[in-house]
């Protein structure tokens, strides 16, 4: 069975500076993580060749930088990575990003099964697996909590709904997007670590996809509009008391700054 899991790189801390301009992230000079949901992605793959054999192909779409990440999808048991990197992608919301996975999953050639992870830390949309899938025209499933049985043609999952947990079988190829926790993610292995080479994980421009549309790519190809985008405040002010009445000086607190 051929896999590709979708994988993205996110900032590692929340401190983050955003284009007053474009409205996106800045990514550069930022400490950076794979995205945690994506751990529980790969490890369903993993998971799944055990039973089934095949291959797993790790693909991201981002800056240079993200290639760190599909090395540690590498180490931690993927066969290959790739990486599609253009200025042309950038500042791309959830349709856009859809689009130019759908164009890697295309160049990658034949799959049995993508596994995403349910969302990302940063975007947060939960949106991207289920874009991907109707660009590809292909079955899916959203919020796996289970991976019951993998057949030869077929493959059947549970899925929480929130209100109701339903059991769907679904034919090949097909996508599906797993929820936390559905399997303890493995550690990256220090023995695949030393004897991988950079060479596991591909680049493409939107050059190398070719037929690529730059109207549906990066900004140009965007329909969301951020009207407004901005890291949380933190305020270091505090106020230590030991009178006789802490809940009526916490309600004076909250009454002066109009909480109530």
């Amino acid at each position: 069975m051929n896999i590709i899991v979708c994988v993205k790189q996110v900032p590692g801390t929340s401190n983050v500076e955003v284009d007053p301009v474009t409205g996106v992230l800045k990514r550069d000079g930022t400490s950076v993580k794979l995205n945690p949901y994506d751990l529980f992605a790969l490890e369903a793959a993993f998971r799944i060749r055990e039973k089934a054999g095949g291959s797993i192909t790790a693909l991201s779409m981002g800056p240079g930088q993200a290639a760190g990440s599909l090395l540690e999808a590498v180490y931690m048991g993927a066969d290959r990575g790739v990486l599609l990197t253009d200025r042309l992608f950038a500042g791309a919301d959830v349709q856009a990003t859809s689009y130019v996975l759908k164009c890697g999953v295309e160049k990658i050639g034949d799959f049995d099964l993508i596994v995403c992870g349910k969302q990302t830390t940063d975007g947060d949309t939960a949106q991207v697996g289920p874009e991907l899938a109707e660009q590809l025209g292909i079955e899916h499933a959203a919020g796996v909590v289970s991976i019951d049985e993998v057949g030869e043609d077929s493959i059947t999952v549970t899925l929480d709904l929130d209100s109701a947990v339903q059991t769907q079988k679904m034919k090949l190829p097909c996508l599906i997007t797993v929820a936390k926790d559905i399997f303890t993610p493995r550690l990256p292995s220090f023995r695949r670590r030393f004897e991988t080479s950079s060479d596991a994980v591909t680049a493409y421009t939107a050059a190398d996809l070719g037929g690529i549309d730059p109207s549906r790519c990066g900004l140009k190809g965007s329909p969301t509009q951020v009207e407004r985008i901005f890291p949380p405040e933190t305020r270091g002010e505090r106020e230590f008391y030991d009178g006789d009445d802490p809940a009526g000086r916490l309600f004076s607190i909250l009454s002066e700054g109009r909480y109530l």
